[in-house]
């Protein structure tokens, strides 16, 4: 699975003119998943986020999570994250995974991060949504569960 996650003052997912998902200060979550794979990398990726110490304390440091910040969370699916653009100049999706097998990864991790604490709002699996966000600081990360299962450099 594959995250870009945006730490926001505000952000909201529309489909057909309705806001079906908003929130205030949290982070923004697009998620999307690769054929191989499974609830586990949902798990491990909720409990990564809900973690993850991007939000500054009192002296301005990345020392709180989302769950020390109160924030929530709005997750969205995209299944652009896999876009694979080396070759010819219209991307390829082959590398994410069929819809039926992307849905229920998708609202796992939601659930987890439900399960964690976090309030979380979501868009409409496949559905055309319009995001609209004020990214704070900026601060956006990307989070690849492939990555994590690579050692560091210096290991």
């Amino acid at each position: 699975m594959r995250l870009v996650i945006q730490r926001v003052s505000t952000a909201s997912v529309t489909v057909e003119q309705q806001v079906v998902g908003a929130i205030d200060a949290g982070l923004l979550i697009l998620v999307g998943a690769a054929p191989d794979d499974g609830r586990e990398e949902a798990r491990t990726l909720a409990e990564k986020t809900a973690q993850l110490r991007i939000f500054s304390d009192a002296a301005g440091k990345f020392n709180l999570s989302l769950l020390d910040s109160g924030g929530a969370a709005l997750v969205v699916s995209q299944f652009t994250l896999f876009a694979d653009t080396r070759k010819g100049r219209r991307p390829s999706f082959v590398g994410a995974a069929t819809p039926d097998h992307a849905e229920p990864l998708v609202q796992a991790y939601a659930d987890a991060l439900r399960d964690l604490g976090v309030q979380v709002a979501q868009g409409v699996f496949g559905a055309m949504m319009q995001v609209q966000l004020v990214n704070d600081g900026p601060v956006t990360i990307i989070i690849d569960s492939e990555e994590l299962r690579r050692p560091r450099r210096s290991e």
